[in-house]
């Protein structure tokens, strides 16, 4: 459980500030007006609420460090009236997870809003504090994805007083190990994928995707699977290399896989990179799969070779293909060889389905009536992987409703602040629409 030491809500501000001052377009309803000036007074409070989440390490392993930023979320959602609940992790070797849930009146739209506690940089990483230089703010997790659980305060508290939160059912999941998942996945993601096929939409608040002014809504997120190769040959004096008897060596092996997949496997929306490749006799990778150790002198034949990399594509049907494909380049073998290949649990692809399409569609028609810029489709080879792909084959979805920035999972990292009220007017509007949609499943 999360310790019972609720944190006080930040201040309400009476201050509109001119980055909201923006005129709702014609079809804009009271709700949506009272949204926008609400969201506008309230940018001080916000900001406020980001330095708090990102001055609190919260890295993946920092077990107390993500159940304080929890404790911060559980703060802020349960004067909205919603119900929060801690879902230990401890048996996956990870902190847990925020669970909470508003119900509503039950006849609209299940909506389910997916963000992360966590953060790539651990206790020990020399990228720390909080730094402001006009509307730009430096931090690690700024922007992935303490910007984003901004951006749903935000959204929940305009609803709130727009009187559109009162009869919506949403249900929030805010992992505790995005950036590194606990183990078994199964019992890391159980809790999302439950509330995924509760829910009719999903919205994931990753990064919100920019390419100079253009802004982009994430309808598709490609696959993330690890792979490991292990290679084998006889071992012995170099100068009988390629005959008969000795054969080609472990490394050769290896490298005639790797170049096979180079050559033949590429196509759209699909990559697989080698990562760590090690080769000698002996040779071998650290449980992780990421620090390799190798021996071998210039005169003898490596007998083992090892490599692990990450393979990515668009649906379960290329996913399935590919990994065929990768098994039939494995088994060939040069002489005197053998080789092996295996794949480690990973992250699901969301594929571009209508429904999500459709989706982008009424978030557009949000943008129009208010006044703010379309947005486009993001092209998926430019989006990693996310959490919202465990849910996308039950529930139609979208995401990067986050906040914009640059730098993720680097030092540097930083987020625009003007982004955090635009993206929560888009949310509350969309949120309010969808959930006063008749439910038909």
């Amino acid at each position: 459980m999360i310790a019972r030491r609720y944190l006080a809500a930040l201040p309400l501000p009476a201050v509109a500030l001119p980055a909201m001052a923006l005129l709702l377009g014609a079809a804009a309803g009271a709700p949506e007006t009272r949204m926008k000036d609400v969201i506008a007074q309230e940018v001080p409070r916000h900001e406020a609420l980001l330095e708090k989440l990102v001055r609190q390490n919260s890295g993946s392993l920092n077990i107390a460090g993500v159940k304080t930023v929890g404790d911060l979320m559980r703060a802020e959602l349960e004067p909205l009236g919603f119900a929060v609940e801690w879902v230990d992790m401890t048996a996956t070797g990870r902190a847990g997870h925020v669970v909470a849930t508003h119900k509503g009146n039950g006849r609209g739209k299940r909506v389910l809003l997916i963000g992360h506690l966590d953060t790539v940089f651990e206790p020990d990483s020399p990228f720390t504090g909080w730094s402001r230089e006009g509307d730009r703010v430096t931090g690690p997790g700024v922007g992935d994805d303490k910007g984003g659980l901004v951006v749903i305060v935000a959204t929940l508290r305009a609803m709130q007083a727009a009187g559109t939160l009162k009869n919506a059912d949403i249900k929030i999941v805010l992992t505790g190990d995005e950036e590194k998942t606990g183990a078994p996945l199964a019992t890391a993601r159980k809790d999302l994928i439950e509330a995924g096929k509760w829910a009719d939409v999903a919205l994931e608040y990753e990064n919100l995707a920019v390419d100079g002014t253009q802004e982009f809504a994430t309808t598709a997120r490609r696959s993330s699977t690890n792979w490991e190769i292990l290679t084998s040959g006889r071992t012995g004096h170099s100068s009988g290399i390629f005959n008969a008897s000795m054969g080609y060596g472990a490394v050769y092996e290896l490298a005639r896989i790797l170049d096979e997949f180079r050559r033949t496997l590429p196509e759209p929306n699909l990559t697989f990179n080698a990562s760590v490749v090690v080769g000698g006799t002996p040779a071998a990778l650290d449980a992780a799969g990421v620090k390799g150790t190798a021996e071998g002198k210039t005169n003898v034949i490596p007998a083992r070779a090892v490599a692990r990399g990450d393979l990515r594509s668009l649906s379960p049907e290329q996913d399935t293909r590919i990994k065929a494909a990768m098994e039939g380049i494995v088994a060939k073998h040069l002489p005197g060889t053998d080789a092996s290949i295996r794949f480690f649990e990973g992250y699901p692809s969301m594929p571009p389905t209508a429904g999500n399409r459709a989706l982008m569609d009424k978030l557009n028609q949000v943008n129009r009536d208010l006044g703010l810029p379309e947005m486009q489709e993001m092209d998926p080879a430019k989006r990693g992987a996310a959490d919202s792909s465990f849910v996308a084959a039950d529930a139609v979805t979208l995401g990067g409703m986050g906040a914009s920035g640059g730098g993720a999972h680097a030092v540097g990292e930083w987020v625009d602040l003007r982004s955090l009220p635009r993206q929560a007017l888009r949310s509350a509007a969309l949120i309010s629409r969808l959930t006063a949609e008749p439910r038909t499943k």
